[in-house]
């Protein structure tokens, strides 16, 4: 193939080391060694990360839990421009904005559709078994490109904006790849046979409403902890949903596959954890309370949580 999912990560590994160099040099940054290093071994993981040892990601990660725990984290100084300037600019494009933001995904869906009639020499031009993210990842280039040239600024302008929106987001910027494997660990310790053993030891799952109300809520609370829907599942699905509403009940799985993870998504609008949907936004708006979305998001989450209990209850089994 030519264009694989490491070269985007290659991509990602390269920002993140100019990032990490950027901040190392400046000199007014107020915690800039702790920072440098923690952009520094983040961007290690994407450029050499499949040959460095296990154990060596595993203590990289840990050393950046503890410089994010310990504050060591910070935000550089950056010349904003004022609202005069950004209301000039954004009168002199007009809606020409809004060309590098939907060349994203316009881009993606092009090339996730045509990747297997895409070859150069008998060899696909994207990995076929990550044409999504490989179109993605051309997407954004593009978008990039297109930005510059509507704005008439640099790449170099680029990457400083990057590196400012990368102090805004802060530690948060990681936490989506970290929480994405919790569900793989969660479900290799055992947790899922552990939740199965406490529900039915201590939850009278005799009762079919009970035992589908323990998955579905299940479901947003364990969300809520892991941050991550897709973590989640593995744990309630293996430990109530399998063995309990298919096992016992005889439940239709593909129904309780969907609830489920719409039950997920309740508890993702309720979870700091679950920062690319809550927390980024908040940091990119400058909003004053860092909450603000999820306080907006509780009573839809709450709300669509009670109908899928009933939902589940039946859909389930007709």
């Amino acid at each position: 193939m030519i264009l694989s999912i490491q070269h985007l990560y290659y991509l990602v590994g390269a920002i993140l080391v100019i990032t990490a160099g950027m901040t190392l040099a400046d000199a007014s940054h107020p915690k800039r060694y702790s920072s440098a290093l923690f952009w520094g071994l983040y961007a290690l993981v994407f450029l050499i990360g499949e040959r460095l040892p296990p154990i060596w990601v595993g203590v990289g990660v840990v050393v950046m839990a503890l410089i994010a725990g310990f504050g060591g984290v910070g935000a550089g100084h950056h010349r904003a421009r004022s609202a005069e300037q950004y209301l000039a600019s954004a009168k002199r494009l007009g809606n020409r904005l809004f060309m590098p933001a939907l060349a994203i995904p316009l881009v993606t869906v092009i090339g996730t559709l045509s990747a297997k009639y895409l070859s150069v020499g008998g060899l696909p031009l994207i990995d076929p078994k990550n044409t999504t993210l490989v179109s993605l990842g051309i997407g954004c280039v593009i978008s990039f490109g297109l930005a510059c040239w509507l704005t008439r600024e640099s790449p170099a302008q680029g990457i400083r904006e990057s590196r400012r929106l990368t102090d805004a987001l802060g530690w948060a910027l990681v936490l989506p790849q970290m929480l994405g494997m919790l569900g793989l660990v969660f479900s290799d310790a055992g947790v899922g046979k552990a939740v199965a053993f406490a529900t039915t030891s201590y939850i009278n799952m005799d009762i079919r409403f009970v035992a589908v109300a323990v998955y579905v809520i299940g479901m947003a609370l364990f969300t809520v902890v892991m941050g991550n829907g897709f973590a989640a599942f593995p744990v309630m699905t293996g430990g109530v949903g399998v063995p309990i509403l298919f096992g016992v009940y005889h439940g239709d799985p593909a129904v309780m596959a969907a609830i489920g993870m719409m039950s997920g998504y309740c508890g993702t609008l309720l979870t700091p954890m679950a920062a690319n949907f809550n927390i980024v936004p908040a940091a990119l708006l400058e909003l004053p309370d860092k909450n603000a979305v999820i306080r907006a998001q509780v009573p839809t989450a709450l709300t669509l949580l009670l109908a899928n209990v009933f939902l589940l209850n039946f859909l389930m089994f007709r």
